[in-house]
């Protein structure tokens, strides 16, 4: 071999032991950014994805971030954790099609980007709730509870898949269930309990009856029934998503409207979520790209022996 030869042959050489390592780099840093930290199951997802990290490196930066469904203030937060060096992205998209340019721009830096609870287009990988399932068994107990007629409204949220996949499933009761009417179903309540308090004040103005609720989460629902109860409306039963710590107690509570929740599990789902990333920066190869949890219905009869996201 002439002396030209194996000097293209060394550098040949260098050039892939560098993208060697590149292949197996350490979990340093970890940037999330989830759609509101004034809602419980961020912070649950936040705490979640925090111990797994740390697990798997005890020394590892990890920085939080809220988007509070702003698009542009997440494109902001996905460049500072590029710019910071974060070796990991977990991403709750604002927007699941229009994040994709700051999806691509961190793996153009060789960083992953792991989607949980809702979908976002070109995330390396995803993990969420099958949230049409947890849609569908909230309302299809629902539906039984009202012997399949009355008045129903849904309280909508922000057009993320995961808010989107549950009203279809809830659609799709409904579709079965013809003496149940829907009443509305395109109010956004952003996803909180002030948003489910001011829609629902809204609903009961306009409807002198309704007989379910089909909130897209616990917060949205809880403020419902906070609405319900300062206008002095009982005659309907609210049922949600979600599984959280005040749900649980609205399910133990005397006269309560709130009769049952599909949950989720967002501290392992994000430490799922951190786990799969973790696979990608040691250049592993993923079992499966999209995992869906399966979502499980709660009521009055069998919350005694929920666990809760609490329990971990």
């Amino acid at each position: 071999m002439n002396k030209k030869l194996l000097h293209m042959a060394s550098l040949a050489a260098l050039v892939l032991s560098f993208g060697t390592a590149a292949q197996a780099a350490p979990l340093a840093k970890l940037g999330i950014t989830v759609g509101s930290l004034g809602n419980p199951y961020f912070v649950a997802a936040a705490k979640g994805a925090a111990a797994e990290a740390k697990k798997l490196n005890p020394k590892v930066q990890v920085t939080t971030t809220a988007s509070d469904y702003d698009l542009n203030k997440q494109f902001t937060q996905m460049d500072n954790f590029v710019a910071a060096g974060d070796s990991l992205i977990l991403l709750n998209a604002a927007d699941p099609v229009a994040i994709l340019p700051a999806v691509k721009k961190a793996q153009a830096a060789h960083v992953p980007v792991v989607a949980f609870d809702v979908a976002a287009q070109g995330a390396n990988a995803t993990i969420m709730t099958d949230n049409v399932r947890a849609g569908y068994i909230a309302c299809e107990y629902m539906a039984k509870r009202l012997k399949g007629k009355g008045n129903v409204v849904i309280i909508n949220g922000p057009q993320v898949s995961a808010v989107t996949d549950r009203v279809k499933g809830c659609k799709q009761v409904l579709a079965k269930n013809p003496g149940l009417k829907l009443l509305s179903d395109n109010l956004d309540a952003k996803g909180s309990r002030d948003g489910g308090f001011a829609m629902m004040q809204g609903l009961l103005t306009r409807f002198p009856h309704i007989d379910g609720v089909f909130g897209i989460n616990d917060p949205t629902s809880i403020g419902a029934e906070l609405a319900a109860k300062q206008l002095h409306r009982s005659e309907m039963i609210i049922v949600s998503v979600d599984g959280s710590p005040d749900i649980e107690q609205a399910l133990k509570a005397k006269g309560s409207l709130i009769v049952a929740d599909a949950t989720q599990d967002p501290y392992t789902m994000a430490a799922r979520a951190v786990a799969m990333g973790n696979k990608l920066l040691q250049g592993k190869k993923l079992a499966h790209k999209v995992v869906l949890m399966q979502p499980h219905l709660i009521t009055a009869a069998n919350v005694a022996q929920y666990k809760g996201w609490t329990s971990h």
